[in-house]
């Protein structure tokens, strides 16, 4: 079986506001993450931290499982490790962020393929840039589960690296949305 853990913990502090909930087109950003997992993934876990009840209605009118990090502070491994906790009997995991509205379900597809064919690792690349969301085989939950607060998914990654896989993505499938002057960038794109 195949998971997605969606972070979405942080404080928007940058965007000044909820960003998670900010409507695109009629719907809330997390929505359109959410909604490119459907269908593609067994399971979806979307971690929260500060100021979850606000976003708790929207996951449940969606149908999705969520999990609060209480030390979302404490930096994003904390959040990746609350989310995989939930799915390590998975075979493999999706890692996304909760503000990357257009991830491209071709690309989950294309990163599943490429996973069972031998894959440990796989992950979108835009010009020779990297980004989310990251698929991990289940090989590796117990490495990430292990790291620190002061450590990175990409510390995995790179002791890994001969098993890691790229695939080619667009470039607003790995952007994610910090700042009001970006998010407005991204409305006048689409």
């Amino acid at each position: 079986m195949i998971g997605a853990v969606i972070l979405g913990a942080g404080e928007s502090r940058r965007m000044g506001t909820q960003k998670l909930l900010l409507e695109i087109s009629g719907k809330p950003m997390l929505e359109w993450v959410i909604n490119s997992f459907k269908g593609v993934v067994d399971e979806i876990v979307v971690v929260l931290g500060h100021n979850p009840d606000v976003i708790i209605p929207l996951l449940e009118r969606l149908g999705v499982k969520w999990t609060v990090n209480a030390d979302y502070f404490d930096g994003m491994v904390t959040s990746v490790k609350k989310g995989l906790e939930i799915l390590k009997e998975f075979d493999a995991v999706f890692v996304a962020l909760g503000d990357q509205p257009l991830i491209e379900v071709d690309f989950l597809k294309k990163a599943i393929e490429t996973w069972k064919s031998g894959a440990k690792i796989v992950c979108p690349i835009f010009k020779g840039k990297k980004g989310h969301p990251v698929l991990f085989d289940r090989s590796l939950f117990d490495e990430i589960l292990a790291l620190g607060k002061d450590q990175f998914l990409r510390d995995v990654i790179h002791r890994h690296r001969e098993d890691l896989r790229t695939i080619e993505a667009g470039e607003w499938s790995i952007t994610d949305i910090d700042t009001p002057e970006g998010l407005e960038a991204f409305k006048r794109k689409f």
